[in-house]
Parts: structure tokens; sequence; C-alpha cells
């Protein structure tokens, strides 16, 4: 997997970028709660990059959090308060963070040139307590000129899952459940295993679409195919599963054929613009992040055209509280062409094809409790990986997981079950499904 390097600054931006960064510290009045620790503590004759690193954390809100510099200074909350310590190699690795901390926090420690001693899901957790909840303005200027927005037809999807999905088989079976299944658990009881929280999941979105055998779903987004062969074994359901990762599909029918299912599974290897049919049943669990929003109502289209009359559909998605762009490391690192839609972003998929909509439910700690269980197991098998895949490799999954924990524990971001029907349809009385 290749990394894409930053270009250098233009002269002129960095000449503006010094002079602010002069005027930041000229302004800089230092909080009484940060502590300047190392060998020029003493006369408090500061470094110019201790000064902006200890007014930039004034700014942030003084997260619990230690900055050590490559000149010996330590800036930031006391040894006993802070939660962990961020270790800066070189002076690039300042500039860089402060001219674009959204994309080169990322860069920097997957290519080892920042260090994170303590725990890095509690460092990030503590660094988005404390940020302000306002987009960034390079995320806002991204987002003014479209660059978010790039339509994302079939090649371009086929091209992004192959990029995160397809690393490979052996990596993913080191720290998923048995079942490979990628997506947010669902937690019955405070003592749950992953491997029953998975089962609980499948079972819940089984019974939000209120299966009944003999039933056809077609599911957009199979990943290795634990829910549709869920769904056919435990409610007698037939299910079309379509994938544009050719690995995922090849291991799906395997595991349809060794347990006997192949009958009432057909994995597909196609994008969902080539769905085809009249079903009983939409379901999508973790996909709707990779569609892009300018196909939100092509997908839409497709659903509504899929579905009977008294047919239902079931949506599970990452997504956030009010729209924002993603992150840009993860959209360069992770998941090209992500985005986790706000409830209102996803409207505009159901509302202009006449669906409604039956059921919301946010399982964001879920989410969180499922990210600490792979982050544990990918951290157990981290000396395997990293003789494997190499140490940029596995800091970057450490970083990602480690990230998406903190934002789901912060609220940074929210994962949404979306529960719908065509308008005409009928619609549950309760929650309760018939099984109960």
């Amino acid at each position: 997997m290749a990394w894409a390097r930053p270009a250098c600054p233009a002269a002129g931006g960095t000449g503006r970028f010094l002079r602010a960064t002069s005027e930041v510290v000229c302004r800089l009045r230092l909080d009484h709660s940060v502590s300047v620790a190392g060998p020029m503590a003493r006369d408090k004759s500061l470094s110019l990059a201790a000064h902006v690193v200890a007014s930039l954390l004034g700014r942030a809100g003084n997260p619990p959090v230690r900055v050590a510099l490559w000149t010996g200074e330590t800036v930031g909350s006391r040894a006993e308060a802070a939660v962990a310590t961020v270790r800066l190699a070189r002076p690039s690795v300042l500039w860089k963070l402060l001219a674009n901390p959204d994309l080169q926090f990322g860069r920097c420690y997957v290519r080892g040139d920042l260090a994170v001693e303590g725990p890095l899901a509690d460092l990030l957790t503590a660094a988005y307590d404390n940020a302000s909840r306002h987009t960034s303005w390079r995320l806002r200027l991204v987002e003014a000129l479209g660059l978010y927005d790039r339509a994302i037809g079939a090649a371009r999807a086929r091209s992004n899952a192959r990029h995160h999905y397809e690393v490979g088989e052996d990596f993913y079976r080191l720290w998923l459940d048995p079942t490979l299944t990628y997506s947010c658990a669902y937690f019955p009881r405070e003592d749950s295993t992953l491997e029953e929280a998975q089962l609980a999941k499948l079972d819940l979105v089984c019974r939000k679409l209120r299966l009944k055998p003999g039933e056809h779903v077609v599911e957009a987004g199979s990943g290795w195919g634990s829910l549709a062969l869920y769904m056919a074994e435990k409610y007698g359901a037939r299910v079309t599963a379509y994938n544009t990762a050719s690995a995922q599909v090849a291991y799906a029918r395997r595991s349809a054929a060794d347990r006997g299912l192949s009958d009432r599974v057909t994995f597909v290897e196609g994008d969902y613009r080539e769905i085809r049919g009249c079903y009983d049943a939409f379901v999508a669990v973790g996909m709707l992040e990779h569609v892009g929003r300018k196909q939100y109502r092509l997908l839409g289209n497709v659903i509504a055209r899929s579905l009977r009359p008294d047919g239902r559909g079931l949506l599970h998605t990452i997504g956030r509280g009010r729209p924002r762009p993603m992150n840009p490391w993860i959209r360069e690192a992770i998941f090209p062409g992500g985005h986790a839609p706000a409830v209102s972003e996803i409207m505009a998929v159901l509302e202009p094809n006449d669906l409604t909509v039956c059921d919301i439910e946010n399982l964001r700690p879920h989410y969180a409790r499922t990210l600490e269980c792979w982050i544990e197991r990918l951290e157990a098998a981290g000396a395997q990986i990293e003789q494997r895949y190499g140490p940029e490799f596995l800091r970057t999954w450490r970083l990602y997981l480690a990230g998406a924990i903190a934002s789901f524990r912060t609220g940074w971001l929210d994962l949404y079950q979306v529960v719908f029907a065509p308008s005409r349809g009928r619609i549950p009385q309760t929650r309760r499904p018939p099984q109960d």
C-alpha cells in the first residue's frame, strides 16, 4: 500500500504561514495549567517551537497530553495528569502539523516521525473531547470546492473497495470474529463477547426487517457474507448478495457451499447499480459510507425499483450528527471516497424515491465497544502483522481503529440503523418483531 508524501508548500504560502506563526507567538500568554519541562525550563527562555506548541494546546482547551520536542523540551499537562505523550522527531513535523493537522498527524504517525507514548485511543479521545465542533477552514474549503463530492462511478467504486477490503483474508482473520463480520456489533449484555455481539447484530437486522421464511432479500455490499448466510440459515430467507470485492465474493461462495446454503444464497460480484429483480427486503450494512453523496438519489432509485409494494429495507451506516467532510487522512489511507452521512443526508436516498422512514436507532456506544475489541486483538497480533506487512501498515491500522474509537466515544461519529419502506406500504404498529 503506497502512502502519498505531502508536496512542499509554495514560497508565498510559507511566508504567510511563518508570519501568522510569529503573530501567534507574539500574542502568546501561557496558561498556568501548562507546564514546561526540560533543560530550558529554569530560565524560561523557551524555543519558538515550545511557545507555538504551548499556544496551540491552550487554544485546544489544554487537553491532558504532553508534547516532547526534539529540543528536549516537554510542553503540556503535568506528567501525572497526562494520558499520553506525543513525541516529535524533528522541526519539520511540527510545521507540517501546523499547516494541515487533519492530514499530517496520520501521515507523520505512520512514517514514525511522530510517536505516541501511552494509549493512542485515550490520547485521541482527550483531543477530540477538547476539539472545536466547528469544521476546520481547510475542510470547509475542500467541501466548498466540491472535492468531496466527486461522482463515484462503478469502476471507481470497485477500486475503492479493493483498496480496503482486499488487503487479505488472513489479515482480517487475526482480529475479527470467526464470521469475519466487519461492522458494528450489538452487545445485548455487559458481559457479551465480540462473537456473541456480532451474532446478536445479525439477528437484530433480521428482526428489524421482520424476515419470514421463503422471503427473498437483496443485500448491497455483502462483505464476507455473514449476514446473507445468517438470513438464510436462521430465518429461511433466500438471499441475493452483491459485492464489488472479488476476494470477499469468492470467500462467501465457499462458505455458502461448506454450509450447504448455495441453493438459497447467491453471491454476485457486482455493484449496487447492477441489482435486478423484485424483492421482499433490501439491506445494506456498512455500504452507504462508500457510495458518495452524488449517488445517493441513484441508490434510492435502485432500492425503490427493487422492493415490492409491501417490502421494507434497512441501511446500517456510520454517520454524523450534522453534515461534515470525513477526515482527509482517513479518505487517503483507509477509505478512498468515503463519507459518513448525517441523517439529513441519508434522507437524500429515501425521500426523492418515495421511501418513508419507519425507525432510526443510534448504536454509537456499541461501535465504540466493537472497535475496542478489534484494536485489542490487532495489538495482540501486532508482531505477526508487522512481520508480514511492515511497521507502517501496522501503524496505519492502529491509528485508524484508535481514531474511530475516539470518534465514537466523543460523539464525532454515530452508527445509524434506518428502517424504511415504500410510502404506500404497511408500517409496523410497534417495534416488536413478529417472532416476539
